[in-house]
Order: structure tokens, then C-alpha cells, then sequence
């Protein structure tokens, strides 16, 4: 059975949150004290991937390379995909059908922040389902801004309803989704939408047809923050202080998780903690060693 592999989708063109991405890709935007593209990287290493396919624009794959290099720094490999216009999340699937190479994968959006005790616990759970596909449900205040659940009354999945004018539930599809190795094959029978994208609900409807889509809903001890107007962006930045200050912990930070994997040694994290000099990231990393 081949590894599982991870996709960022870090394209777009971040216009509501213009003009502050008119100049700089939204995933490479501060979010406190670490750009935005660490939180959902740290997802992806917490589900214990290794091999990540990054898709970008044309115009930003020179600033995540100078970002993130080949991921080497944290025991990781990074492959840069460039996506020359936006037309929906299932065309990421078409974009690394070659990077894949028939391998389960892992994709996150670039905007999304997921915290959680138990995270770590429901991410292996997720990896550990080879066949079919895994998304997570969390419940919100507005669920017509986003793909919706419609459950069955025994709790299965009927559908999933993108941007319902009435909801069906209070349960939104988050931007992490966990699909077997036939994802790139069935993304090409997706035809694009009266929006002219090629859905993400289109592709996971084709597993719900075959019985082959679950539903795991995060409940009450998790938060899923997408980061996509500026009131978010803001919101996002500041429940990452306050949990940071409170805690004395990081949340989103690539070197502690690779560190506590033993994907890199102590001389690594100490080469890494002095790239930052004397800041707080810097200061933590440095207390990671002892």
C-alpha cells in the first residue's frame, strides 16, 4: 500500500482580502507570529506526511520556495506545482495526478487553521481509511457560506450542498479532505459549475454515490478558523496569541512537530532556533532542547 501524500492548495487570487494580496499570495500572510502556510503544513505533518505537493500561482512560487525551500529543513520533501488559473478545488487532484502516482492523499486548504486536542488521533484514524474518502464536519453559526452535510436521520450522509440558500444542517465541510488514490481519475469526470469551477462537492458526491464518503464531525474541543475575509484574518491572528501567551505553547509550528517525530535531531532545531535570533518563535524552539 503506497503513502499517503499531501496537497496545500495555496493558489487563488485572495481577492477578498484585497488590497493586501494584491502584491503578496494570502497563505504567506502573517498569522501572529508565523505565516499562514505553517497551520496547515503542521496539519499534514500531524497526520504524519512526509512527501508534500504545494500548489501555487505562477507569480508566488518563487516566495514559497524562498519560504519553505524543499522541505528538507523539517524532514520533509516539497514538490511545487503551479496553477496557471483557478478553477475549483478538485482541479488540485488534476494538477498532481502525476505526483500522486496512484498514492492516497491529504489535501488542506492554504487558509485553514485546525486546533485541537485530538487532533493527531482523528487525522490517523482518517489516514488509516485507504479506501474512499474522509471529511470533517464543523458546526457553524452560518453554514450557507460553505459546502453543508445533509445527514440522513440515522446519521448517514445523504449529500453534500454547496452554498445552500437553506441549510440543511449547522454542519460545514472544513478544507481537509482525505481520499483514496482514485481522486485524480474521478476529478476528471467533474464538469465545472454554473460558477465555471470544478466543485469539490461534484468530486465527493462521486464517492458518496459509491458509498465510499464518511463524515467525521470535530466537536466542541476543536476550532476551525478559515481565514478568508479580514475580520477572520484578525480573528485567526489573535486566537493563536491568546492561546500561545496562555499556554506558553506554539500552535501551527512545523519545527516542534518535526522535532517530536524525530524527523530532525537536536542539532537541526538548534540551527533552526538561531535562524530566528532572539524573537519568541526563536526563544521556544530554544526551550524545546532544554
Amino acid at each position: 500500500m503506497k503513502e499517503r501524500k499531501g496537497i496545500i492548495l495555496a493558489g487563488g487570487s485572495g481577492t477578498r482580502l484585497y488590497p493586501i494580496t494584491m502584491g503578496l499570495s494570502k497563505q504567506l500572510l502573517p498569522i501572529y507570529d508565523k505565516p499562514m502556510i505553517y497551520y496547515p503544513l503542521s496539519v499534514l505533518m500531524l497526520a504524519g506526511i512526509r512527501e508534500i505537493a504545494i500548489i501555487t500561482t505562477p507569480q508566488d512560487r518563487d516566495q514559497f520556495r524562498r519560504l519553505l525551500d524543499d522541505g528538507s529543513q523539517w524532514g520533509l520533501s516539497f514538490t511545487y506545482i503551479v496553477q496557471p488559473e483557478p478553477e475549483g478545488l478538485a482541479q488540485a487532484y488534476l494538477l498532481t495526478e502525476t505526483f500522486l502516482e496512484g498514492a492516497p492523499s491529504a489535501m488542506v486548504l492554504g487558509d485553514n487553521i485546525f486546533f485541537g486536542h485530538g487532533l493527531p488521533e482523528i487525522l490517523a484514524a482518517a489516514d488509516a481509511q485507504r479506501q474512499g474518502g474522509m471529511v470533517f464536519g464543523y458546526r457553524v453559526a452560518d453554514p450557507e457560506r460553505y459546502g453543508v452535510v445533509d445527514f440522513a436521520p440515522d446519521g448517514t450522509v445523504r449529500q453534500i450542498i454547496e452554498k445552500p440558500e437553506v441549510a440543511p444542517s449547522p454542519y460545514a465541510v472544513t478544507g481537509l479532505y482525505f481520499l483514496d488514490g482514485s481522486a485524480p481519475e474521478r476529478a476528471a469526470k467533474v464538469e465545472k459549475s454554473a460558477r465555471g469551477e470544478l466543485e469539490i462537492t461534484s468530486l465527493l458526491d462521486m464517492y458518496l454515490t459509491d458509498g465510499l464518503l464518511s463524515v467525521q464531525q470535530m466537536g466542541r474541543g476543536y476550532a476551525w478558523l478559515d481565514t478568508g475575509t479580514h475580520g477572520s484574518l484578525l480573528d485567526a491572528g489573535n486566537f493563536v496569541r491568546t492561546l500561545s501567551e496562555r499556554q506558553g505553547q506554539q500552535i501551527g509550528s512545523p519545527d516542534e512537530i518535526a522535532f517530536d517525530r524525530g524527523w530532525i535531531d537536536a542539532e537541526a532545531l538548534r540551527a533552526r532556533a538561531a535562524l530566528f535570533g532572539k524573537n519568541q518563535y526563536g526563544d521556544y524552539l530554544m526551550r524545546l532542547l532544554g
